[in-house]
């Protein structure tokens, strides 16, 4: 099983073999290109364009452009789909600041669980 960090490092190869960082990357850019993804995952919500569980496995099954063509016609531009682009995009942006996600994330996750219900918050 892969870790978060693991998973991280190859969204940066990825990122980094198909071009978006031929020229240096601006923190604040990424972060707008995360929102992005969040506002389109936004979208797929309100339209109610999910993934069906069933068909996601059937593709998960295929190879080369049956894959290709399967994706694209039941995964792609579905709510599930613009998530993993958000964590794609974050872990990307982890990797390339060399920090340690994983760590973080259950450092924060630590600290939620000591707080206030809602975190002293009405929402």
């Amino acid at each position: 099983m892969n870790t978060i960090n693991e998973i991280a490092q190859r969204a940066h190869e990825h990122a980094k073999k198909f071009g978006f960082y031929d020229t240096p990357r601006n923190t604040g850019e990424t972060l707008c290109l995360i929102h992005s993804e969040v506002s389109e995952a936004l979208e797929c919500d309100r339209k109610g364009k999910y993934a069906l569980a069933g068909n996601v496995d059937m593709v998960e099954q295929y190879q080369g452009d049956f894959f290709r063509a399967s994706f694209e016609s039941s995964v792609k531009d579905t709510f599930q789909d613009e998530l993993a682009d958000i964590m794609i995009r974050v872990m990307d942006l982890a990797a390339s600041k060399s920090i340690d996600l994983e760590k973080h994330i259950l450092l924060k996750m630590r600290y939620n669980s000591m707080r206030e219900y809602k975190h002293g918050k009405n929402y």
